[in-house]
């Protein structure tokens, strides 16, 4: 049965179906997007800081959303790190120590659940959103091995709007956080640096982008996957060069351009 006529039954998620070209809440524009864009996966954690492979999960997010961007699915977590929680992280997703350790569950508990999550969207050949898919992946595996669970090494299909934004509208000029290409799009975020509301806006803006330049996107997620690896890498490089040009970097280090983990 093709993926668009086949109901989705994922792990802890209601069943729904892919298939949403009458749904009158649709655009025109949107109707004629990528089939991957009926039904996505979205994901976001929030961390006790940005280094993948020593910092820690404090909050997190999987869900589903249909092709009007309506959540349909959600689950969230909120773990005890096991650490301390740095001042400047928790000014920016306001998680105290305090609180994850009088809230939070087991990291351990927290990190299986959220790689079962990630990894049932995955299995179900359902693409899942990640605004700068490369730190939440990989911090995600680095968890899975400090608690000895089974990683997710290779995730596909992975859509991340901020290597598609860069790659269709390269020359724009501003910051490409997710607040600021959020509101390029359109697409509301309240509660910015929020797990739910971080990882439902990645959502939407990847939708919006699919209406935006659905005449050149590939047709499949998984087109779209692959022609993601290689812009990530020619982003990088380019990066590299601006980076040496101002001296930010000395001319033999690289920015690493590894997709969608490193």
């Amino acid at each position: 049965m093709p993926m668009s006529d086949a109901p989705h039954t994922v792990s802890g998620m209601r069943r729904i179906r892919a298939d949403h070209r009458d749904d009158p809440f649709l655009s025109p524009s949107a109707k004629d997007a990528p089939e991957w864009t009926r039904v996505i996966g979205v994901f976001d954690l929030e961390t006790t800081g940005i280094d993948v492979t020593s910092d820690r999960i404090v909050t997190a997010h999987v869900g589903l959303l249909d092709a009007a961007g309506r959540v349909i699915s959600a689950r969230d977590w909120l773990a005890d790190p096991g650490v301390d929680i740095p001042e400047g992280a928790s000014a920016i997703h306001g998680i105290t120590t305090a609180r994850a350790r009088a809230e939070g569950r087991r990291s351990r508990d927290v990190v299986a659940e959220v790689v079962e999550a990630v990894r049932a969207l995955l299995h179900a050949g359902i693409p899942v959103v990640a605004y700068n898919a490369p730190f939440d992946f990989s911090l995600l595996k680095s968890e899975a091995v400090r608690h000895g669970l089974e990683p997710i090494v290779d995730p596909f299909p992975v859509i991340d709007p901020l290597v598609v934004d860069k790659a269709y509208d390269r020359w724009r000029r501003g910051k490409r956080t997710l607040q600021v290409v959020a509101a390029h799009y359109a697409v509301r975020l309240d509660g910015a640096h929020e797990a739910a509301a971080d990882a439902a806006a990645a959502g939407r803006v990847a939708q919006a982008l699919a209406e935006r330049f659905a005449p050149w996107l590939p047709g499949t997620a998984h087109e779209l996957h692959t022609r993601q690896i290689a812009w990530a890498r020619a982003q990088a490089a380019s990066l590299t060069e601006y980076f040496i040009q101002i001296g930010r970097l000395d001319p033999d280090d690289r920015v690493d351009g590894r997709w969608p983990i490193r």
